[in-house]
């Protein structure tokens, strides 16, 4: 797949051979008119501007507040979902889109979610989507161009526009909350009735701060916090400091005999495997995005994030599925 004109050509040539695709249902504001309302408001008069008057005690308190309210309300959560890279928040979008009223907690392990998707491939800006995960685009109202001479992928100019669109998205779901800064040590489980490893239920995840997480080795006992749900979704991504997590704590519980391992990169080969593949891999447990190249040893995709999307989007299919089974489970 050869780069976009607009990336390779300059600014003239490269609006010759691209379509801009502006959607007429997204939700960017008009140019200049939230500016022009702010400068009514201020402009002209900063000589008299104060803020209201406020004590500090009263934003330790508001803070920590909704925090521990928060804490309370999803230690018992129905979805959690491990990592608000592409595929974790595109899960977390569809799912509490779908069902307003399960309660999703979303746990990151960095203090800036969004993975490696604020940027393309080797740092560059634009972010590359193979069709049909346009339709993604589509529905979150970010605008991308059109290459005239290859129909198959479209391009965002910029990766924060996508992720910074979705996140914002996802956040403002009243019944979503992100735990960043925080990392899953370990999995909850419970037995099976049969006594086989391969047949454990995952039950819930294992948190702590990600600070305190990092630093087992010099310190003494930390010891971490518990959320518990009856669908976790891990997408942690391709092994790293804190990728396919869930994955390898599937090899050393006995869920899983051993990792595949990665293989090298394959565009057209490793995203059609991604997305057709996302699943429940053991019971209680979805995993999708790159930590499923972990588990079933697929290629790796680089710089395209269509299979991220729409990994996402299954996921969330798969864990609605899941859900809706643990809870005619529990009424028999």
């Amino acid at each position: 797949m050869s780069p976009p004109a607009a990336l390779m050509e300059s600014p003239i040539a490269a609006s010759a051979g691209l379509k801009q695709n502006v959607l007429s249902s997204g939700t960017l504001p008009v140019m200049g008119e939230s500016q022009t309302k702010l400068l009514d408001m201020f402009g002209g008069k900063w000589d008299q501007f104060n803020f209201a008057p406020i004590r500090e005690s009263q934003v330790s308190r508001a803070m920590t507040r909704r925090y521990f309210q928060d804490l309370d309300k999803y230690a018992e959560s129905d979805v959690v979902i491990v990592g608000a890279g592409s595929c974790g928040l595109s899960t977390a979008y569809v799912l509490a889109k779908s069902r307003p009223n399960l309660k999703i907690a979303i746990v990151e392990a960095n203090v800036s979610p969004g993975g490696g998707a604020w940027l393309g491939g080797q740092l560059f800006s634009a972010m590359v989507m193979r069709r049909p995960a346009d339709a993604f685009l589509n529905e979150l109202g970010v605008p991308y161009e059109e290459d005239l001479e290859n129909p198959n992928y479209v391009v965002v100019k910029h990766a924060a526009l996508f992720t910074s669109t979705l996140l914002s998205r996802v956040l403002s779901f009243p019944n979503v909350k992100l735990f960043n800064a925080t990392s899953v040590e370990d999995l909850i489980t419970r037995p099976s009735p049969n006594g086989n490893p391969k047949d454990t239920r995952i039950a819930g995840v294992v948190v702590n701060w990600t600070l305190v997480t990092l630093h087992h080795d010099d310190h003494s006992c930390m010891d971490p916090n518990t959320i518990n749900a009856p669908v976790i979704i891990s997408t942690t991504g391709h092994d790293g400091p804190f990728g396919a997590f869930s994955a390898k704590r599937l090899v050393s519980m006995s869920s899983v005999d051993k990792l595949g391992g990665m293989r090298g990169l394959d565009m057209n080969s490793a995203e059609d495997a991604i997305v057709k593949n996302t699943r429940e891999v053991t019971k209680g447990l979805i995993i999708g995005g790159m930590e499923l190249s972990e588990i079933d040893g697929f290629n790796r995709m680089g710089p395209t994030f269509g299979a991220m999307t729409l990994s996402g989007v299954k996921a969330a299919e798969e864990a609605l599925k899941v859900f809706d089974e643990r809870k005619r489970e529990c009424a028999e």
